[in-house]
């Protein structure tokens, strides 16, 4: 009888992940990651940052839909649901997240980006001591367009990028003191000389070098920013004030504007990982790379390699190339030499870094097109401390749960 109840439940957890598989996606190309669990996000797939506390999982949305954050419960990777969903203020989207210390961070930015009057822009507190229920507790109030992204592992400070404060062209890097999270604060600000200018700011479709913060990734007392049309800069933080410290600019030579992303440094080897984000549809404007380069002397950092270029995916009128990368926040998965990055219509693609002037494509995956779009555009990833990989479409195709088959 044992025997027959062992054989009844192993049938019925066959037929259980049976009906999971067929669920899915179908997946155009995969090396070294299976597809385990998806949601379009009811209906509302237009997801960007993902950030994990425990059971639960937060997903900015582009804004296109109308949705500020998922709320998704993960327990079961294989059949993520989604609990709750917040709003999005009007004329203005929330895309970006932060989670730490039983808080979670979600910025509020015009949109679209030429759009007047938008409700609210700025960065919104929420206590998310129980993981399914987010409760806003505080508010900063950005002037401008308010903040596009937003660095926070914990601890007093928060770093944001803020788009159109007064008198300065495109955004600036601010420091939000969180001492009291039901009152943050605006604490310092630091952004290039030229940005202060007094004239109409033209936007990042500017004819010309346009310099402007996308965000930064803290380490220690450095903070390593991608600055569109600047290259990758690094400041010095002191009592969460910058300073200029060092920067690469490989801008002039790519021919059109770059728009540089991420700055990722490598642990302790004084590397630092960039990318250029593919904005412009099918492959027009400047050529975007994942750049390698050295930080041994951080007041001249060196561009030494570029990373591979995945072989050629169709656009169908949207992006291919590079945008994010996971960032080795504490508490996800840490390392000095492996790097996900997100590309758009190419999927995800996995590297190693080992040797820097030869990186290698160790693991993809790319997704058929979600419905209602050309191509798959794969934006942001978060991979968890168990390698569970977290990666979302901009467009329709929602949240993708993956897991290293190697």
């Amino acid at each position: 009888m044992a025997e027959i109840v062992c054989a009844f439940g192993a049938a019925v957890k066959r037929a259980h992940y049976a009906r999971a598989v067929s669920d899915l996606p179908r997946v155009l190309d995969a090396r070294g990651l299976e597809l385990v669990g998806h949601t379009d996000l009811d209906g509302k797939g237009d997801g960007m940052q993902v950030m994990r506390n425990g059971d639960v999982v937060y997903v900015g949305h582009m804004g296109d839909s109308g949705v500020a954050t998922s709320v998704v419960d993960v327990s079961d990777l294989r059949r993520p649901k989604v609990l709750s969903q917040l709003p999005a203020p009007q004329r203005a989207h929330a895309h970006k997240t932060q989670y730490a210390d039983g808080l979670l961070l979600v910025n509020h930015e015009r949109y679209p980006y030429d759009a007047t009057d938008p409700e609210s822009t700025g960065v919104v507190v929420y206590d998310v001591s129980i993981a399914h229920t987010p409760r806003r507790v505080g508010f900063l109030p950005v002037e401008g367009s308010g903040v596009h992204r937003i660095w926070w592992a914990g601890g007093r400070y928060a770093y944001a990028s803020a788009r159109g404060r007064r008198g300065i062209h495109g955004a600036s890097l601010i420091t939000i003191d969180l001492v009291d999270p039901e009152q943050p604060r605006l604490h310092a600000e630091w952004c290039f000389p030229e940005q202060r200018r007094d004239d109409p700011d033209p936007g990042i479709r500017a004819p010309r070098r346009y310099p402007s913060c996308h965000h930064a990734i803290v380490r220690g007392d450095r903070a390593y920013a991608g600055w569109f049309d600047a290259g990758a800069v690094i400041l010095g933080i002191d009592g969460g004030r910058l300073s200029f410290v060092g920067r690469v600019d490989w801008t002039d030579r790519a021919g059109g504007h770059p728009y540089t992303h991420t700055a990722l440094p490598l642990g302790d080897r004084g590397l630092l990982i960039a990318t250029d984000e593919a904005i412009d549809p099918d492959r027009t404007g400047a050529v975007k790379d994942i750049h390698v380069i050295d930080i041994a002397d951080e007041r001249a950092p060196r561009e030494i390699a570029r990373f591979p270029v995945p072989e050629d995916h169709p656009t169908g009128g949207l992006r291919f190339g590079p945008h994010n990368l996971h960032e080795n926040r504490p508490g996800t998965f840490q390392s000095d030499t492996i790097v996900y990055a997100t590309y758009f219509s190419a999927g995800l693609r996995v590297y190693d870094t080992r040797d820097p002037t030869q990186v290698t494509e160790i693991a993809r995956f790319v997704p058929d097109a979600p419905r209602g779009q050309s191509v798959a555009q794969l934006n942001d990833v978060l991979v968890d401390a168990d390698r569970t990989v977290f990666v979302t479409d901009r467009h329709h195709g929602g949240l993708y749960i993956l897991r290293p088959t190697g």
